[in-house]
């Protein structure tokens, strides 16, 4: 399985190595609360308890849980009615109240002290996918909200991933060439509308990417609008095969009328 070549690792943060070094010293931060913990702690007793990992039994393929006993392998009624465009997606963690607070303050504040906790429990979650792939694609934002933020959370994940795997990063085989509105607050229908067209393969994707063993990243699987938009544009250079993971995953089922 080839590595090299693809992409170059980014540094963890300055923060995230003096904890490594001196952890017994400094006082860590919980993901959820922002409270002070000592050592590297990332959570709380009462927060790691309260989190919901996604566990099976789940569909393969959109990893929604199901609540029946099922056989592994086996696809929801949603995914077997319309196929998404990836073999397998995994998270995680179920996207609740709990979570929500540690993927805000990732997206929205931009708080990557815990990132190497995060891309273990992804690495974990996922280890079926990523034991056999070449290359991890981050969900790109647009330059514009790049240029604002000045980061993308989703490049955050695959390196935190990558740091676990080896599995490279590229972050210039996929771009968003539409400033989409945000989609908090759109309905299944409406969020496919909206990302419609807005991802592009790179003519650089084209040539690296064909027969490799994909895997996109991204912070939350919701409906998938915004994934599929991504898988569509991936598909132009005929990998050999693309997944899905995520951080968490909205586990309300599917459906979309609303």
């Amino acid at each position: 399985m080839a590595r090299s070549g693809l992409s170059a690792k980014l540094p963890l943060p300055d923060r995230e190595r003096l904890r490594q070094i001196f952890g017994w010293l400094a006082p860590g931060q919980s993901l959820i609360s922002g409270q002070a913990l000592w050592g590297n702690a990332r959570f709380t007793v009462d927060e790691f308890l309260q989190l919901q990992h996604l566990t099976a039994p789940y569909c393969d393929q959109c990893a929604l849980p199901f609540d029946r006993l099922e056989d592994a392998g086996q696809i929801c009624a949603a995914c077997a009615a319309e196929h998404p465009g990836w073999s397998k997606a995994r998270s995680a963690f179920v996207y609740d109240d709990t979570t929500s607070q540690m993927v805000l303050g990732l997206k929205r504040s931009g708080k990557r002290a815990g990132l190497r906790v995060l891309g273990r429990y992804m690495t974990d979650a996922a280890r079926e996918i990523l034991d056999t792939a070449d290359v991890l694609i981050p969900v790109p934002v647009h330059y514009r909200r790049l240029a604002v933020r000045g980061f993308n959370q989703a490049g955050w994940l695959a390196e935190a991933i990558s740091d676990q795997t080896g599995i490279p990063v590229h972050h210039q085989l996929l771009a968003r060439v539409k400033a989409t509105p945000s989609q908090g607050h759109l309905t299944s229908r409406q969020r496919r509308k909206n990302v419609a067209g807005a991802f592009r393969l790179t003519e650089k994707g084209r040539n690296k990417l064909t027969a490799r063993r994909l895997v996109l990243v991204d912070d939350v699987y919701t409906t998938g609008a915004t994934l599929n938009a991504c898988a569509r544009a991936l598909h132009k250079a005929k990998p050999a095969n693309l997944d899905v993971v995520t951080l968490a995953r909205v586990v309300a089922p599917r459906n979309p009328l609303i």
